[in-house]
């Protein structure tokens, strides 16, 4: 099972890619790019080993840029399956255009021959003749995809469409396909005194402007049924949270354990841990609704409940894996002396804790002042768990403090050791760049050269690798020049098919239908609560298609919490995909943020990677102390750049505009550059943590180098800001600029 929580980093290289400048990146990169078929197909598509498709290409090329390239292959009478595509991609970009008549003819007999997308067609053809004001032909249409695919996921969609005429079509639809989007729609719709959110087509990219429902004969009879149609089916709606309130609220009493297990899963996915906690009180008892009750508790501070709470966990499952984080983490909430049993219960029964399990015991000895104890504890990781994440940071920190004294020598042998029992961990780029570090100091060139090179090659997605990088002489920008850079960028030609999912499915994601796509993945995805590797990233990908960038990279990025061991199989397959890393790091906005580093004189990929830091690339998120938009502006901040550059009425609801946002949070970036002559560590460090802090940093702590002063940051979360950020700009680099993606690749593949 994945974990709800966030973060991690990214990989590729591409034969047959078209070079772009970033500022076309918006369109073509709207969503992200793919790889196979259903259950972990990691071998090349067909439609890739029969030779690149024309229209796929053309897919991912911004609308006005493709029409008439379209609309030579549309019209081309040799039938095959290019020309079947391009009538479908051209007819479909008309009736968005509003021009139904011009899309009709494309359309026409298409049915019988585009298997794949045959019900789309018919559902095509009715919104174009809807578009052209011929309603009454409209329904036929609809009825007649309803009459001849019964079954079919797009016979969801016309009774939608077919709603606004006939009501007695969405109670077909609520009854036959609870599942699907638009049927979440409809109860929203429907519930008594309900009133949709108005800026619905703003928040939510996936479907709004929802028909008047024309019975309005809804009553607080079938209330409930539709509050948990919503709660199971609509966890991508905004109004969500206030329908489980909604739900909680009036039909608490009558609800069902495993009604209470679903609103717990929505409570937890949105992360409301508090309430989520309550729910899952209510849920079946197994370990993971034990946890996450313990655990929502904790998260909240209800310290006292938490604690019972995971003590009732490990009674119940003294096995489950569930119960070892769970007593991990109620050792945490214990004093130094309840704390150890409770350690010492992890260390007897869950041997892959018990490194994480002795350092903590380990920690809680020293400050006890059992110095002896504590030691003893740590030589029992060295020793029994060399091989776990515990023993690589009990030597990191090692390496660190002899560093400190002036102990080149024993901190590159602490290093060394770490390298060696744990190559794959997150922790051995950190100790291998120091390593590289320790030993220019010993004049050991050559073993600096090989630490640097092994970080790049083992943990190419690190920040660690971009600073090994500029350790070894590459052309990648450092602390001192990087804002200055505007490197080229190369993207994809073109989509190819993921890795769950029905051949419907993956024709309309590769043709960059990405609602529909998004709608029809709402029916197949039938295990939300426990997905697949391949379920999950299927849904990841699809949810960066309709802008739901924030869980969309956490989908994909969480990936790597899978421990099982034929679920890290299926992870390190899809790692080693370009759609993988493209999925973590993607591009939205990159038309505005283009302008608008080229205004100020900044790198458009280091203005990314901050975004994607500040905000996952949500434009109308907030902070819990306000800071709001795409680059977590201040109000306060906001005002006063606004006053600079003489624009006014900056309130709120303008800083949730992307344009407005990134034109503001640019120019304050590049103010923060000015006021450490362009030192891009400086002003990065000063975005987050404002210019007191770091001005007093460099004032009080002196500065000798950049890796350094990194490394003596006394905020934590500026710390992990500044790695996070210029390591997001190293992965936009090496991901998508070919010299660098091609150097790396190098290192790699040795």
């Amino acid at each position: 099972m994945w974990k709800r929580l966030k973060e991690k980093w990214p990989f590729f290289a591409l034969a047959g890619l078209s070079a772009l400048s970033l500022g076309m990146i918006a369109a073509v990169l709207q969503s992200t790019d793919s790889l196979q078929n259903p259950q972990t197909r990691v071998q090349a598509p067909a439609s890739a080993a029969a030779g690149p498709s024309a229209v796929l290409q053309l897919a991912i090329q911004p609308v006005a840029q493709r029409t008439e390239a379209l609309s030579n292959l549309a019209k081309k009478t040799q039938p095959n399956l290019e020309n079947y595509r391009a009538r479908y991609l051209l007819a479909t970009d008309l009736i968005q255009q509003g021009k139904g008549q011009d899309a009709l003819p494309f359309l026409e007999g298409l049915e019988a021959d585009y298997d794949t997308l045959a019900p789309y067609v018919m559902l095509k053809r009715g919104q174009a003749q809807a578009a052209a004001g011929d309603r009454e032909g409209a329904a036929q249409t609809w009825q007649q995809l309803i009459d001849r695919h019964a079954t079919h996921p797009a016979v969801a969609e016309a009774l939608y469409e077919l709603g606004a005429i006939n009501p007695q079509a969405w109670d077909q639809l609520l009854a036959t396909t609870p599942d699907h989007p638009r049927s979440v729609e409809v109860a929203l719709k429907r519930l008594p005194a309900s009133t949709p959110d108005t800026n619905a087509s703003a928040a939510d990219p996936i479907g709004a402007n929802l028909p008047a429902d024309a019975t309005a004969a809804s009553t607080a009879a079938n209330e409930k049924e539709l509050l948990l149609l919503v709660a199971a089916h609509g966890l991508h709606r905004p109004e969500y949270e206030a329908s489980l309130d909604r739900l909680v609220a009036k039909y608490g009493a009558e609800l069902t354990p495993d009604q209470w297990q679903t609103i717990g899963f929505g409570y937890w996915e949105s992360q409301i841990y508090g309430k989520a906690s309550k729910a899952y009180a209510k849920a079946p008892g197994t370990p993971e609704t034990r946890y996450r009750q313990a655990r929502g508790a904790h998260l909240i501070g209800e310290s006292k409940t938490a604690i019972a709470t995971y003590r009732q966990l490990a009674k119940a499952f003294p096995t489950a894996p569930e119960t070892a984080t769970g007593l991990l983490k109620l050792s945490d909430l214990l004093s130094d002396q309840k704390a150890l049993p409770v350690l010492d219960q992890v260390i007897a029964q869950f041997p892959d804790k018990a490194g994480e399990a002795l350092l903590k015991r380990s920690e809680r000895l020293e400050y006890m002042k059992s110095p002896t104890s504590a030691q003893n504890a740590k030589a029992s990781i060295l020793s029994q768990y060399s091989q776990s994440e515990a023993a690589a940071q009990l030597r990191l920190r090692n390496a660190k403090i002899h560093a400190e004294k002036g102990d080149h020598a024993s901190a590159l042998k602490w290093a060394q050791q770490l390298i060696e029992a744990n190559p794959k961990l997150d922790l051995a780029a950190e100790a291998g760049f120091w390593a590289g570090k320790w030993a220019i100091q010993l004049k050991q060139n050559d073993t600096a050269q090989k630490a640097f090179e092994q970080v790049i090659a083992e943990h190419p997605e690190s920040y660690f690798a971009w600073r090994s990088a500029v350790h070894l002489g590459w052309d990648v920008g450092d602390f001192q020049d990087v804002r200055d850079r505007n490197p080229s960028v190369t993207l994809p030609s073109q989509r190819f098919p993921l890795p769950a999912g029905s051949d419907t499915l993956q024709e309309l994601y590769q043709l960059g239908q990405d609602k529909d796509a998004w709608r029809l993945w709402q029916l197949e995805f039938e295990t939300e609560q426990a997905p697949t590797v391949a379920e999950q990233f299927t849904d990841g990908i699809l949810r960066l298609g309709v802008g739901d960038n924030l869980d969309g990279i956490f989908m994909v990025s969480s990936l790597a919490w899978r421990d099982a061991p034929d679920e890290q199989k299926e992870y390190l397959a899809l790692k080693q995909t370009p759609t993988y890393w493209q999925g973590v790091y993607p591009f939205p906005y990159a038309e505005q943020i283009q302008t608008w580093a080229e205004q100020r004189q900044l790198n458009p990929l280091l203005v990314t990677a901050l975004i994607r830091q500040e905000s996952r690339f949500e434009p109308k998120i907030r902070s819990v102390v306000g800071a709001t938009g795409l680059m977590q502006l201040m109000p306060d901040t906001a005002d006063w750049v606004s006053n600079q550059i003489g624009q006014t009425d900056v309130d709120l609801e303008a800083l949730e505009n992307p344009e407005t946002n990134i034109k503001l949070g640019t120019w304050y970036l590049d103010y923060t550059h000015q006021e450490y002559s362009n030192h891009s560590l400086f002003a990065v460090a000063s975005y987050n943590a404002g210019p007191g802090n770091v001005s007093a940093w460099i004032e009080e702590g002196g500065y000798s180098n950049a890796d350094e002063f990194v490394e003596q940051i006394p905020f934590p979360e500026t710390k992990g800001y500044i790695e996070s950020v210029f390591g997001g700009y190293w992965n936009y680099l090496r991901l998508y600029n070919p010299e660098i993606s091609e150097r790396v690749t190098k290192y790699t593949e040795r």
